[in-house]
């Protein structure tokens, strides 16, 4: 489970019903109809520029957003080098007795102990991660519009609050909670952009790059595997995937032993 994204859910709600409570009631911020225009109005928007299957997939995409777990790289790489010297020792076949929880890795594996040809190894591994990625990207892209939407609707939902207004200008007295309620809807398009819909479209598609990167290790090792590539060089070939500090503190390591 991703504790960031639920710490900063909470704690950004409880700042902004804090403050809202410290200024006075907190029942002057609730307005249904507003909730209704910007939140129905950016999911209508949503439905209409996205195919009804391409949302249904963004709700388990989104899931990636609270329960997935990015799995560690120098991890993914060591059981990678354990099999490429399983491979090596013991020949390919061998690796059909390994069971890596890794889907991608498992699927890497099952092409090695067939015997694939490695140019369709290749092609394949490399489409699985191209059809990940696409399936991602809509899932970012779609609470990226819903971002983009809350606002304007925000904006419509005080445009009618003040026609409405000016409709009532007869009664001096409604004129204050009146402007109040037209304002609200500019408030929802903004806290649920900027705290829900962009932050979601944003952790997407950060998890999106580090699933990304994880099946690019895979990929490498494989061919690498394929190729016959001595585990020390693919070793250090794999390593780029990590950033420098990491490296640095695996090199030291080595070192130290």
């Amino acid at each position: 489970m991703d504790i960031g994204t639920i710490i900063g859910l909470v704690s950004g709600t409880g700042l902004i019903l804090s403050a809202i409570i410290m200024g006075g009631s907190l029942g002057m911020f609730i307005d249904i109809p507003s909730i209704l225009i910007v939140l129905g109005g950016s999911l209508a928007t949503g439905l209409i520029k996205f195919p009804m299957h391409a949302v249904f997939n963004t709700v388990k995409v989104v899931m990636k957003t609270f329960l997935f777990q990015a799995e560690s790289e120098d991890k993914m790489i060591d059981d990678m080098m354990n099999y490429a010297k399983i491979a090596k020792s013991e020949g390919l076949i061998a690796l059909e007795k390994e069971k890596p929880k890794n889907e991608y890795a498992a699927k890497a594996l099952q092409f090695l102990s067939d015997g694939i040809d490695e140019g369709l190894i290749d092609a394949m591994l490399r489409k699985d991660i191209k059809i990940m990625t696409d399936r991602h990207s809509v899932g970012k892209e779609f609470f990226a519009q819903l971002g983009s939407a809350a606002p304007a609707f925000g904006m419509i939902g005080t445009l009618v609050g003040l026609v409405q207004m000016l409709g009532n200008m007869s009664d001096p007295s409604s004129i204050g909670p009146s402007m109040a309620i037209a304002l609200l809807t500019t408030l929802y398009g903004a806290i649920a952009a900027n705290l829900v819909f962009l932050p979601i479209a944003y952790k997407l598609e950060y998890r999106s790059t580090e699933e990304k990167s994880i099946k690019n290790i895979i990929l490498e090792a494989t061919i690498g595997i394929t190729r016959g590539i001595p585990p020390m060089v693919l070793e250090e070939s794999l390593r780029i995937f990590l950033d420098p500090k990491k490296r640095e503190e695996i090199s030291s390591g080595n070192k130290k032993e």
